[in-house]
């Protein structure tokens, strides 16, 4: 049963970073781009923490708290550099499609 749920979660995992690296590259611009590696791959790169860490956590007996405590970080840091990014973009005047101008 583990070796399902181990295989699911990685799949999934690898699913989602790919997602997120199709996004990076196809979207037009900027701030669209942003949500490839924020979100999609974001949620990827957890999935397969999520997988290693029960992995060696059964394998070896005792918890691997390694995982908890680098997932736990990507998943602070995402967000924050993501915001920082876009007001960065946003302070520059970096050019934008059409569609995700903002009329104020």
């Amino acid at each position: 049963m583990l070796d399902w749920i181990l295989a699911t979660l990685v799949l999934m995992g690898a699913f989602f970073t790919l997602v997120g690296s199709i996004g990076l590259y196809k979207l037009p611009d900027f701030y669209m781009r942003l949500h490839g590696p924020t979100k999609a791959t974001t949620l990827g790169a957890g999935a397969i923490l999520i997988a290693s860490m029960l992995y060696f956590s059964f394998s070896t007996q005792t918890p691997s708290l390694h995982e908890i405590l680098v997932t736990i970080f990507l998943f602070i840091t995402a967000p924050v550099s993501a915001h920082l990014m876009a007001k960065a973009a946003l302070h520059v005047k970096l050019k934008t499609v059409k569609r995700t101008q903002y009329d104020s």
